[in-house]
């Protein structure tokens, strides 16, 4: 894999094996845009994989993360040494969750969330050809982060480059900085985490540099059992954890879908959904 202009990008191999028959392998991608946001969404494709000779996770970092706050023992680093802890603490997600290939890019914020730097498509494009997943996953297009939106669009772009009998067969929108629980019936994908919990928070406290100010652990392993309890009114949990996606497919399966447009059908259906209970019982 080689990537454009950018001197920055790191590839790790857990098991060592050669990177091109690495990325060659994998069936589960997540393209998230900071360290920790493939273990806080994309945990359906690390449980789908892991110790699974023919299934392997791959997982990709857009950003460099060196402009994290910081707090506790990292509060005095610059922002290099950030970026340093960050790709270590990645590369011991990347070992203790089996992955297949762990690529971090290394771009900056604002690189990151430029529209008019295609560097990072390019290289999201370069990733694809390499690795030709069954699923994709990434942030969902209403996240409130906006180098997450950055990054899902850019993985949208990247797919649609590729001739569509080489695309991957989903693309799931995932859960960090906006709960997806709103979403209204089908629109709603169910990821089921009930499987390895303990796994589960280890890949989350790996991210020490995180933690210290905020814990990310605690809140992501919580909202995925509020999700499982909260799912239906009127049924028993039938899950122990879930994490919710909104399902991006159709957007890499007709080029000609706007992606503005197919974002905002998600809230006009639960605007209508709103309206529609409060018609019938006024």
């Amino acid at each position: 894999m080689k990537f454009s202009e950018n001197t920055k990008a790191v590839v790790h191999v857990p098991d060592g094996v050669e990177v091109d028959s690495a990325a060659a392998r994998v069936t589960h991608l997540c393209v998230g845009a900071h360290q920790d946001d493939l273990e806080i969404m994309a945990i359906e494709g690390i449980l789908a994989c892991y110790v699974h000779e023919d299934r392997w996770f791959g997982g990709v970092v857009v950003n460099s993360g060196a402009s994290a706050p910081r707090t506790g023992r990292f509060a005095d680093f610059t922002n290099e040494q950030m970026a340093a802890v960050r790709i270590e603490e990645q590369k011991r997600a990347a070992d203790l969750g089996r992955y297949g290939v762990q690529v971090l890019l290394g771009y900056s914020n604002d690189e990151t969330k430029d529209p008019n730097d295609a560097r990072p498509t390019q290289d999201v494009l370069t990733i694809l050809r390499a690795t030709s997943p069954e699923v994709v996953y990434t942030h969902n297009l209403l996240d409130k982060h906006y180098a997450h939106v950055a990054v899902t669009i850019q993985t949208i772009q990247a797919i649609r480059e590729l001739d569509p009998e080489y695309r991957p067969a989903r693309l799931i929108g995932c859960e960090v900085w906006r709960d997806l629980d709103w979403l209204v019936g089908d629109d709603k994908v169910v990821m089921p985490t009930n499987e390895r919990p303990e796994l589960q928070r280890a890949l989350l406290e790996v991210f020490e540099s995180q933690l210290e100010g905020k814990r990310y652990d605690n809140a992501a392993m919580g909202r995925r059992v509020a999700h499982a309890t909260y799912l239906d009114p009127h049924e028993n949990d039938n899950v122990e954890g879930a994490v919710f996606g909104m399902d991006l497919t159709p957007l890499i399966q007709d080029d000609a879908l706007d992606i503005r447009s197919y974002a905002l059908g998600y809230v006009d259906r639960l605007h209508d959904a709103v309206a529609d209970q409060i018609d019938e019982l006024l």
